[in-house]
């Protein structure tokens, strides 16, 4: 006889830190690892009380962990600052005292589209913008795999869930705006292949993954429009239209996390688009934005098809 609440909460009993979860694909990571039955630690500089650097003080890791819970999961708020080793080995302490295991980690730490140089050389670079731009790209996501992997491993079987924007295919001979930030979204993807070696022994798997163009609260705000009337934005931007949104991708973490054959992709780069066809899940709208596929074929291609071709 099939168990009902199984199917609809594969994750029930898992134990999973998303750093970097107060908005976008962070948060919708979390949510939807919540919405799969799975306890969620959330973790940002941004809380209620205390805004980080990017200034948005409406997006809380509070907040998040509510979504988490009203989801059907277990949200646990934790404000953290990745690039302090002290703070990152408090909370995984935490997580051991509480849980005593961890299964899934994502680093989706950025925080940094405020600072992107946009158009400037790398020598015109502001030498401690760009530092800090490779800080919040990859600085963070070792810090925290350093701290959390002793956790992680000591039951076979943990995902490391590397977020990065843009996968080996896309970036690999083109150069993603700047040096700085260029490097901050390449590095993750070397890390997740770095990671998914010493994981082997531990039966752990490590991937990389990238949504495609994503409509992040950010996104949405540049173009003026909303989740409900997003299309709008394809006035300014036509290639808006492939958009996706941050569940998407949240529902591939959950995906792979429930998949219990999933050490296949171990090392490899993904994207949501990718895992949609192979998962079988969709975007709220029930549709499956290849993002990366329509920019490879399309915008620098030039195959002759639409972004709707691509959803």
């Amino acid at each position: 006889m099939t168990n009902d609440t199984t199917q609809s909460t594969p994750l029930a009993g898992t134990i999973a830190l998303v750093a970097g979860a107060t908005r976008g694909a962070g948060r919708a990571i979390a949510v939807e690892l919540g919405a799969a039955g799975a306890t969620v630690y959330v973790t940002g500089r941004t809380t209620r009380t205390q805004v980080s650097e990017v200034g948005r003080p409406t997006e809380t890791i509070e907040e998040t962990a509510e979504l988490v819970t009203a989801a059907g999961g277990e949200g646990i708020a934790v404000r953290v600052d990745h690039l302090e080793p002290d703070q990152v080995r408090a909370l995984v302490a935490r997580i051991d005292d509480e849980r005593g295991r961890l299964d899934v980690l994502v680093n989706s730490l950025w925080g940094g589209d405020h600072l992107i140089p946009w158009g400037k050389k790398m020598w015109e670079t502001d030498l401690d913008q760009g530092l800090r731009i490779l800080d919040l790209g990859f600085r963070s996501h070792a810090i925290t795999s350093s701290c959390a992997l002793p956790l992680l491993v000591r039951r076979p079987g943990g995902l490391v869930v590397e977020m990065t924007d843009g996968t080996t295919e896309y970036n690999s001979g083109r150069l993603r705006e700047n040096f700085y930030f260029d490097l901050a979204k390449n590095a993750p993807l070397r890390m997740a292949f770095s990671l998914g070696e010493d994981l082997k022994e531990a039966g752990g798997t490590a991937v990389a993954l990238s949504p495609g163009y994503l409509r992040s609260e950010m996104m949405l705000d540049i173009y003026g429009v909303t989740e409900e009337n997003w299309r709008d934005a394809t006035k300014k931007d036509p290639h808006f239209a492939v958009a996706e949104s941050p569940a998407y991708v949240g529902r591939a973490v959950a995906a792979l996390a429930a998949d219990p054959d999933r050490h296949r992709w171990n090392g490899q780069s993904l994207s949501s688009g990718q895992l949609a066809e192979v998962y079988g899940f969709t975007d709220t709208d029930g549709s499956r934005p290849d993002g990366w596929a329509y920019f490879i074929d399309v915008v620098h291609g030039g195959r002759d098809a639409t972004a709707d071709d691509y959803r």
